[in-house]
């Protein structure tokens, strides 16, 4: 398919910012890897995969090797693959994650897939990249608790298997920093873009139902989703990789208290306690505050990708929401009122219908490869729709509170949001409900 000329556009002008702003002897990329799925941007992977990152063959399969050893746990009992399960696209479908000895933590576990696009990493930000992500779960005392980088070092170095085989990819004896790097290896060809959106928004009308488009101009119209989750060719997450408070923990908590509070503990660039303070305590709903110890940032966490959010619920940062019927009612009502909200949060006057058709939606973000556990996954939720403990009608349709006016309700026979071809460029049919290609 030929490259729209606002995507060239917008890739020419990505690509000067992040070359304008870069060290004077940038790292040089590692070459995509080919072919890449069609929701993947061969220019975001060269900007985030470094080459002294690229992920060979040999790295990769001693990656995969520690992301499924349980060894790497005080107790052999706790994986990566534990809490980021590929069967279950890379969680656990829990609320929180369990670690050693039965703990759980305070955090739900996102999905590694597309994680290589991150800007940062944890719902908090808290690791700059895969790297120092993959060290962090093996010391945290409720994940796999080993005690420190260097008893992690010395357990390996007692199994012959893997001295040979940090000998042959490193070329060195065992390392923590070796160990992340490959783990990091393992999870940076983890990357998805081939769902039915995809195949969709590439031209192909019927890949959608009639449904599924109606969920889509909805999305970039009256839902205001495109607001933090929009996709686009150098942004194929559906995140906007920003920190918003949006609600979800603040009827927990006394926020003004809780950030008082947490200012005098959290000693300024001590990383480990940020991790512990993060899983462990109360302190976990102050979100990125705890990184930044920015008063804005109380309650913050992280836009999440929306690919394959049919398949790796419960939502949220705690995983208070089990559905994305859920989801919908909590932004339906414009969130929790909190000191902190976001000032995007305002309620959207979702009926029931359109409810239902931004969800459908969602579900087509999955990759194909996950169909099976798609389909499942959406009957779950479905018989769960009657049990909606976020929807709030009266605020969510005006009739009480004041959450402002209601984001525009563009006339479809006008102008349609959907009608949006690869990313910018209108060359799919108009309206992509009704036309065919």
């Amino acid at each position: 398919m030929r490259t729209p000329w606002g995507v060239a556009l917008s890739l020419a002008v990505l690509l000067w910012v992040h070359e304008s702003h870069a060290a004077p002897e940038a790292q040089r990329s590692a070459p995509p890897p080919s072919p890449l799925p069609p929701g993947v941007s061969a220019v975001l992977w060269k900007l985030s995969v470094p080459e002294s990152a690229a992920p060979t063959p040999e790295k990769v399969a001693l990656g995969e090797k520690l992301y499924n050893e349980k060894r790497l746990s005080l107790d052999d009992s706790v994986s990566c693959a534990t809490c980021h399960d590929p069967a279950k696209g890379f969680t656990d479908h829990l609320p929180v994650s369990a670690g050693v000895k039965g703990q759980f933590g305070m955090r739900n576990s996102p999905t590694v897939l597309n994680a290589l696009f991150n800007a940062s990493q944890f719902w908090d930000g808290r690791a700059a990249t895969l790297e120092d992500q993959a060290k962090l779960p093996i010391l945290n005392p409720v994940e796999m608790a080993m005690p420190s980088p260097e008893a992690v070092v010395a357990k390996l170095k007692g199994i012959p298997e893997y001295v040979t085989a940090f000998q042959q990819v490193f070329k060195r004896d065992i390392t923590y920093d070796d160990l992340a790097a490959a783990i990091a290896a393992f999870e940076r060809t983890q990357f998805s873009g081939s769902a039915r959106f995809d195949r969709f928004i590439h031209g192909e009308t019927k890949a959608l139902n009639e449904s599924e488009r109606r969920g889509w101009a909805l999305f970039n119209g009256k839902a205001r989703c495109n607001s933090c989750h929009a996709g686009n060719a150098v942004s194929p997450l559906f995140s906007d990789q920003k920190f918003h408070n949006i609600g979800v923990s603040a009827h927990k908590q006394d926020f003004p208290q809780l950030a008082r509070e947490g200012l005098k503990i959290v000693r300024l660039g001590d990383e480990k306690q940020i991790d512990e303070l993060a899983l462990q305590t109360r302190f976990s709903e102050l979100g990125r505050f705890l990184v930044t110890k920015q008063e804005n940032d109380v309650g913050a966490f992280k836009t999440p990708t929306l690919r394959n959010v049919g398949i790796t619920g419960p939502y949220m940062h705690d995983g208070t929401l089990a559905t994305l019927w859920d989801v919908m009612d909590h932004y339906n009502k414009g969130g929790v009122a909190n000191p902190f909200l976001d000032g995007g949060m305002q309620r959207l006057g979702l009926t029931e219908p359109e409810i239902d058709d931004l969800v459908a939606f969602l579900f087509t973000l999955t990759d194909e490869r996950f169909t099976k556990l798609n389909g499942q996954e959406l009957a779950k939720q479905r018989s769960r729709k009657n049990k909606r403990p976020e929807r709030d009608t009266a605020v969510a349709m005006g009739k009480k509170g004041n959450l402002g006016d209601l984001a525009p309700n563009p006339d479809l026979a006008v102008k349609n949001p959907a009608d949006i071809g690869a990313y910018g460029t209108e060359t799919l049919p108009k309206p992509a409900s009704t036309k065919q290609p």
